[in-house]
């Protein structure tokens, strides 16, 4: 006879003691935070879902691209015054041996640091906050070395090495100090949109 007390409606398998466990979907809990490879972080990182197209809206998509441009063409320039600060005491200025060795070393830094960030922005990866910053501190130093170093102040741009350096500080400078702040600004962007929402 069966059971009156006991629910048919209850499918639910009993344990024995020599059976194995029932493996149910533990794993399925509140849902957690994205990961950081699903946030944006405005360098295209992370921005492609498992199905390979972007989530995001047509006008994110293309202020975001305009922004990588932006910013590749940016470190661009700062490498290319570089070599510009590198190069023009070596074909173009008569200096002293200190003027010299100062703008080589620091347009030869300038130039491999801007090339870095333009290879990291180009391949997807976020610009270098460090270097960008490091950048914009020697495009400083260039804008005050040139009185430090006594460099001869010309009326021609051939006999102005003072103009010539101190003018490409401060588009070094300038360009570097935007670079770090976008840089800088992407990082927090990301950072936020990691962070768990209440």
């Amino acid at each position: 006879m069966s059971d009156s007390n006991r629910d048919d409606g209850d499918s639910r398998p009993t344990a024995d003691a020599g059976s194995e466990p029932d493996h149910r979907d533990e794993t399925a809990g509140p849902e957690q935070p994205p990961s950081p490879s699903d946030t944006d972080s405005g360098t295209g990182v992370g921005d492609r879902d498992d199905t390979g197209r972007d989530p995001r809206d047509e006008t994110t998509q293309i202020a975001n691209e305009e922004r990588r441009r932006k910013v590749s063409v940016i470190s661009a320039l700062v490498a290319a015054i570089g070599v510009w600060v590198a190069l023009s005491v070596i074909v173009i200025y008569d200096v002293s041996a200190a003027s010299f060795w100062n703008n080589v070393l620091v347009g030869s830094v300038v130039f491999l640091a801007g090339t870095y960030n333009y290879y990291r922005i180009v391949n997807d990866i976020p610009l270098s906050v460090g270097i960008s910053g490091l950048v914009a501190l020697l495009g400083i130093w260039l804008i005050v070395s040139p009185a430090l170093l006594e460099m001869p102040v010309g009326l021609g741009l051939t006999e102005s090495p003072f103009w010539s350096t101190l003018g490409s500080g401060v588009l070094i400078a300038a360009l570097a100090g935007y670079n770090a702040y976008d840089a800088r600004d992407a990082r927090r962007v990301a950072t936020e949109s990691e962070s768990p929402r209440a």
